[in-house]
């Protein structure tokens, strides 16, 4: 986009991803010939209803006869390992209808559709509602902010999902994604409206991790990689509709965020309905587990809890990558930049708890229950499916999100309605994608070739952004970027998922899931990071030196009729920008 020597490098990155695939990744779903596939395991427990292909076998269904009669070290050890909630929602899906099941997921529909077309809005009032507090250089901080919570907050997640149950778990996301909205909507200052980004993006991530962990509690393997791309199914339409009303919005921003505070909840009420129905038929019926914790005093529970959510584990996550990536797009805004003592010592305790976190999560002592089961982490095919996300979500973030958008606004003069639709071009294509991948998925039972075609066709669409990054680039051009980015992106995504998810037990299906969509967020947010750092310490500085003083024209309207920054690019700052960027 920007023409940085950082893209060089990252393309060089990207290119042993289709090396990865074909090392590493199995090219089957399930055991049906000898073949190393790690862990593949069957559900724990079969529930009583779930969405499964009737033409299919039941040895298909969960493998092998071998996996079957022989089940994996993961499985054997199940029954001693095995939370209250994983527990809670195999008695809940046992006694669950049909009518019951569908009625939940119109219900994560009708959400899924609330929160694409959310995100759709906001990210184009983003950096209005920055430049309402003049900081749109924080963009990127923000978007740092929203990938560090991203990234710890689906590990905690799925372990209060495992712990406590789906019903309080999805109550808890919902809670805190509007809280989140209420905050930003009334912000009066850039500091709340940044904090807000945590309870937003806990709720957010929360919500995307439970939907994920109902699909693959509710659907066998065959068709879980369906039933989890349908989440993503209304990227199709809000992709398009989302740049039209932020446009009609952006006068009186802040409804733009408040309204989701509202909707979201109205929408859940049907799924959360369902789910506390069905568990009070459990319960009636006697299959709810006794809780783990009845009969305990407040400082077992404490204790149990400690363990059971392996929380030093996950606040040393939390730590190490926040510590690690804030500083990058902090310290040019610093004083001192670099030398800032703050950055420095930000830098040296993450690097500490980054260090310590494995070490903590491999003894069986201090983390019994450890987030991150060591069984997972011996496996080729989870390895190379995390390695995978990572640099795939990395690539996105440098080189797409979140500058693009400006960049199209500055360089190229877009209006908001067009810029908008050329960065959510990748949003289509990738729903488009994914869905055809989980199609062919189900009728293949391949995967580890549309990893290796998605990542070639990544590759060409980062490299051709690289090659129209200048002033001047077609439009045409632009989106065909876009197109590509989003198609590779699409192949390469699910099957990924599927690998991993596919290689635990019932039991670690959530922390697998959990495991490979943090290493993704993680990934993300060092490309928001690295973005951020070359914006601010590069971009900003150039722009000040050479435009500032008449050349740009910023409209800004007052804060009680929205804020409104546009920045138009007279002919000499065209020249300016044009030299700029082919010199980057």
């Amino acid at each position: 986009m920007l023409g940085y020597d950082w893209e060089k490098n990252l393309i060089r990155t990207i290119a042993v991803l289709p090396d990865l695939a074909a090392a590493f990744l199995p090219d089957r779903v399930w055991l049906n010939y000898p073949m190393d596939y790690g862990t593949m395991a069957s559900p724990a427990k079969e529930p009583g209803f779930q969405f499964q292909d009737p033409d299919v076998s039941e040895v298909e269904r969960v493998g092998s006869l071998d996996a079957i009669e022989s089940p994996p070290q993961a499985d054997a050890k199940e029954d001693e390992t095995e939370q209250a909630g994983t527990k809670k929602i195999e008695a809940i899906t046992s006694s669950w209808s049909k009518w019951g099941l569908i009625v939940a997921y119109i219900s994560l529909m009708l959400m899924a559709n609330s929160t694409s077309l959310e995100v759709q809005v906001t990210s184009i009032m983003t950096p209005y509602a920055t430049s309402a507090y003049s900081a749109h250089s924080l963009v990127s901080t923000i978007s740092v902010i929203q990938g560090v919570v991203n990234s710890v907050i689906k590990p905690p997640m799925s372990k209060v999902a495992d712990v406590f149950g789906r019903l309080e778990s999805f109550s808890l996301a919902i809670f805190l994604y509007t809280i989140g909205y209420i905050q930003q909507a009334a912000s009066t200052n850039v500091q709340t409206f940044a904090s807000a980004q945590i309870f937003y993006s806990a709720g957010s991530q929360g919500l995307q991790i439970l939907q994920q962990i109902f699909a693959a509690d509710t659907t066998d393997l065959l068709n879980r990689a369906l039933f989890s791309t349908i989440f993503d199914i209304p990227f199709l339409w809000t992709v398009w509709a989302g740049s039209p009303i932020a446009q009609r919005i952006l006068p009186d921003w802040r409804w733009g965020y408040g309204v989701w505070a509202i909707v979201l909840p109205v929408l859940s009420a049907p799924l959360l309905l369902t789910l506390f129905l069905n568990q009070r038929k459990a319960r009636r019926a006697g299959l709810l587990p006794v809780s783990p914790y009845q009969g305990k005093t407040v400082f077992q529970v404490v204790k149990s809890l400690w363990f059971d959510l392996d929380f030093f584990g996950l606040l040393l996550l939390a730590a190490a990558i926040s510590l690690i990536l804030l500083p990058l797009t902090l310290a040019p805004r610093a004083s001192g930049g670099w030398t800032n003592g703050s950055m420095i010592a930000m830098l040296v305790i993450g690097g500490v708890c980054l260090f310590v976190f494995p070490f903590w999560e491999r003894s069986s002592r201090l983390a019994p229950k450890a987030f991150f089961p060591k069984e997972l982490f011996q496996n080729r095919t989870v390895l190379a499916g995390l390695a995978i996300g990572f640099f795939y979500f990395m690539a996105f973030y440098l080189s797409v999100f979140p500058y693009f958008y400006s960049y199209l606004l500055i360089v190229q003069n877009k209006s908001i309605t067009s810029a908008g639709h050329i960065t959510q071009t990748f949003s289509f294509t990738s729903t488009l994608s994914s869905l055809a991948v989980s199609f062919l998925i189900k009728y293949t039972a391949h995967y580890k070739y549309f990893i290796t075609l998605g990542a070639c066709i990544y590759l060409t669409g980062m490299g051709l952004m690289y090659r129209y990054r200048t002033y001047g680039a077609p439009t045409s051009t632009l989106v065909a970027c876009q197109i590509a980015i989003g198609i590779g992106g699409g192949l390469l995504n699910v099957p990924a998922q599927l690998g991993v998810q596919a290689s635990a037990s019932h039991q670690q299906v959530a922390a697998a899931t959990a495991i490979f969509l943090t290493i993704v967020e993680i990934g993300g947010a060092c490309g928001s990071a690295i973005s951020g750092a070359i914006w601010s310490s590069n971009m900003t500085q150039g722009v000040k030196g050479k435009v500032i003083g008449g050349d740009i024209d910023e409209t800004r309207r007052g804060e009680r009729e929205g804020t409104e920054a546009v920045v138009s690019a007279t002919p000499r700052n065209q020249g300016f920008l044009f030299r700029w960027f082919k010199k980057a």
